[in-house]
């Protein structure tokens, strides 16, 4: 099922967004932009290492808990999250004999795409009861190396992992297909997966699971995105949040920038 209030939704905070940064670059550096904050039961954060000094211009907890998608963003019927979707367990939580395939099954089960976070990190959850869809939504704060190298990983996958099969704990035997994903120029890199998983229903007949995954860096930070749903899901959900999140961290690093110029010059 298609949900065009989010994609309508998402097109306004895109423009919203850019707006906000044409004025930044002229020399606004308060803009206010606490409609962009995300809910508490929307985000958690993982700060970073107790005792590390951050180094100039680090993204800080706060900046990335601001650079969360919103319930704002995405509309109805999308709300806070309220667990792990039922599908979650039942799919993704699966084996295949293909080591890449393997580590896309485990990346999207832990929903670690970029592997397990050690410095700041902010996350957001969200739930679209009428089509059993969750969308998960992270910013982080990585070394640009390295976020550059999973980049080049998830590149080879539609062709490493085109289909192959795999076997789920409760669901049985799934045919899965996994194809590159179109996304704007949003941050500095970007790559984008659709994977699809087919298996067999109780009454014969054919299941689907769609996944949208999107991959942006920013700089040193990066934004991870993981959209989806039994059947199929919006074709431009992912593309529209991952540039609206891009937008949202050249902003923040902006307005952090021009905050530390004066501060700096005294």
């Amino acid at each position: 099922m298609t949900r065009p209030p989010a994609a309508r939704v998402l097109h306004a905070g895109v423009l919203g967004a850019a707006v906000l940064l044409a004025t930044t670059a002229c020399g606004s550096g308060g803009t206010d932009r606490a409609a962009g904050a995300p809910s508490a039961a929307a985000a958690a954060s993982r700060p970073s290492a107790p005792g590390s000094a951050s180094p100039v211009g680090a993204l800080t907890t706060a900046q990335a808990q601001s650079a969360l998608l919103t319930e704002a963003d995405l509309g109805g019927p999308w709300a806070p999250t309220q667990g792990a979707a039922t599908w979650r367990d039942g799919v993704l939580k699966a084996r295949t004999d293909a080591p890449d395939c393997q580590r896309l099954l485990d990346a999207l089960y832990a929903d670690e795409l970029l592997g397990v976070p050690t410095a700041t990190q902010a996350v957001a959850g969200f739930d679209d009861a009428d089509d059993a869809a969750q969308l998960h939504y992270q910013v982080l704060a990585l070394r640009a190396a390295d976020v550059d190298r999973t980049l080049a990983w998830l590149r080879t996958l539609p062709q490493k992992c085109a289909r192959f099969t795999a076997t789920t704990t409760r669901a049985g035997v799934q045919d899965v297909q996994v194809l590159d994903l179109a996304l704007p120029e949003a941050g500095d890199a970007r790559q984008g997966l659709r994977i699809a998983f087919f298996g067999a229903s109780d009454e014969g007949g054919t299941t689907t699971l769609t996944l949208d995954v999107a991959v942006v860096r920013v700089g040193d930070d990066a934004i991870t995105l993981t959209d989806g749903a039994p059947g199929p899901v919006p074709e431009d959900l992912a593309g529209q949040a991952a540039q609206l999140g891009a937008q949202r961290l050249t902003d923040i690093h902006r307005q952090a920038r021009a905050q530390a110029g004066p501060a700096a010059g005294r």
